[in-house]
């Protein structure tokens, strides 16, 4: 049965769906926008782009002169979204040790505004003033990467302090859409402003941004120890029990006994003391967390691919407009949205996650061989686009939502509650490690192989996420076994 939950619930669920929302929707500009950015870093940029530039074909060239032709440029939007996961990897680690032990909604709102500003340098900075270097987009991503990383632990942890393992496998499968809502709030305002250039789409999503994590500075509690809750009646928390007085009597004849009550009550009287942070390396060889972070490593690098590449893919796959590919790629994300929250309510009823995960895994496999064979139709590349989503983005959404919550909150911890934001920042950093490679690979396969391989390449990792949680799969199955068999024998 669910604890009953109150206002301050509902407004730290907002406050964290929103953050990773707007965090999400900048993100996804980068990938909606790379036909434009392309066209423009190459020496054809005038006459692909549209673009009403003050500058002739000929100085836009000088301007520009970054890269011969448009395969060079796609190479190089490779290489910056694996340098983006590397950074946004190596950034999770340290950031999920750094929630456990400073205030998290300061983390998380410079985390936000920091964001917003560097990606306001990188995509409308750099453009107004004709300024195009190689090197700088590479210090400028590798710095987005970092800051970025600080936003995804810290709201798990958030929302672990407030919703109990009761439920909590459909309140994070619904919570966890906020990446998709992110996807498709980005891709519908990037393509409203893309027929004016690039660049306002990232001014418009970073000004957002930026105005979000002011108001997350200023509105989010953190715990519902900030407004005297119980950890317990509100989170489903086992409370910290402690020695007390109350079963004795206030008043003693004896002076002896009244001295004794006195420095009791002294003792009880003192603050609480936090639980201590655990260590990383205690975070990672807790149970669960390394075959959950190898799962989410294979599982993340097909899930990004498509967040960095489905755009791209259906307009030059397809040669459908920038602005109808970006619109129908949010398909993938609403599957996605369906996916985590229907998956994670039938891993509240079975009592068990794993099994969940492997049977959406597997139908995935058959679901990627289906949408690598789909016709040049926007209607039944939608459909197949949205099963997809339900199948891929779902599992995504409860490995790094509401698993990473379970593992940061096991038994095995005992006293030590300070763990949520780390078991996240590794499971998550593990998953952004396996994206980044993968991100360099897929251009890489495409550009040797086609985007058919890409698919197999897809599938294959698909099969080896699964392949890492099968002891998990095995001991959860006969977990639900021995239930089951007790039942009956109660019967």
């Amino acid at each position: 049965m669910w604890p009953p939950y109150t206002y301050h619930h509902l407004l730290a669920f907002l406050l964290t769906f929103l953050s990773y929302v707007l965090l999400h929707s900048s993100r996804k500009t980068f990938s909606n926008v790379k036909v434009s950015i392309s066209a423009q870093w190459t020496p054809s940029a005038f006459q692909q782009n549209g673009s009403t530039s003050s500058l002739s074909p000929g100085e836009t060239w000088v301007e520009n002169k970054l890269f011969a032709d448009a395969g060079e440029a796609t190479l190089f939007l490779g290489a910056l979204d694996s340098i983006f996961l590397f950074s946004y990897a190596v950034g999770l680690y340290v950031s999920g040790v750094i929630g456990d032990r400073f205030n998290l909604r300061y983390v998380l709102s410079f985390g936000l505004c920091g964001s917003a500003v560097t990606e306001f340098v990188f995509g409308t900075l750099t453009e107004w003033l004709h300024f195009y270097n190689v090197y700088f987009y590479c210090i400028l991503w590798v710095i987005n990467g970092l800051l970025q990383s600080t936003v995804w632990p810290c709201v798990v942890a958030i929302m672990g302090n407030w919703f109990g393992k009761s439920g909590r496998g459909f309140v994070f499968g619904l919570w966890s859409a906020c990446a998709s809502v992110g996807n498709i709030l980005g891709a519908f305002l990037a393509s409203s402003v893309l027929k004016y250039g690039y660049e306002y789409a990232f001014l418009v999503t970073s000004v957002v941004q930026f105005a979000g994590g002011v108001v997350v500075f200023f509105g989010l509690l953190t715990s519902p120890k900030e407004i005297g809750l119980s950890d317990y009646s509100e989170t489903g928390l086992r409370p910290v029990t402690r020695d007390t007085d109350s079963q004795r009597p206030l008043i003693s004849d004896d002076e002896d006994e009244l001295c004794d009550e006195y420095s009791i009550q002294q003792r009880d009287e003192e603050p609480e003391l936090q639980p201590k942070a655990i260590g990383f390396l205690q975070a990672f060889c807790l149970p669960g967390v390394i075959p959950y972070s190898l799962a989410y490593a294979c599982l993340k690098l097909v899930n990004y691919s498509f967040f960095f590449w489905l755009p791209f893919y259906l307009s030059n796959n397809f040669g459908w407009k920038e602005v109808q590919a970006d619109r129908l790629s949010v398909w993938y994300d609403v599957g996605g949205i369906v996916g985590g929250t229907v998956q994670g309510l039938i891993s509240d009823l079975l009592g068990k996650r794993a099994p969940v995960l492997a049977i959406s895994l597997l139908l995935a496999m058959g679901a990627l061989v289906g949408y690598s064979h789909s016709p040049n139709n926007q209607l039944v590349n939608g459909a197949l686009l949205a099963i997809t989503g339900f199948l891929i983005g779902g599992p995504s959404n409860m490995i790094s939502s509401a698993i990473s919550a379970d593992l940061g909150r096991q038994e095995a911890l005992q006293n030590s509650q300070e763990a949520l934001a780390t078991v996240t920042g590794i499971v998550d950093g593990t998953g952004s490690f396996g994206a980044a490679g993968g991100q360099y690979l897929v251009s890489l396969i495409e550009s040797k192989l086609g985007w058919m391989c890409v698919f197999y390449f897809f599938i294959i990792m698909t099969g080896c996420s699964i392949l890492f949680i099968i002891p998990l799969i095995y001991g959860e199955i006969r977990s639900l076994c021995r239930d089951s068999q007790a039942r009956t024998h109660q019967l």
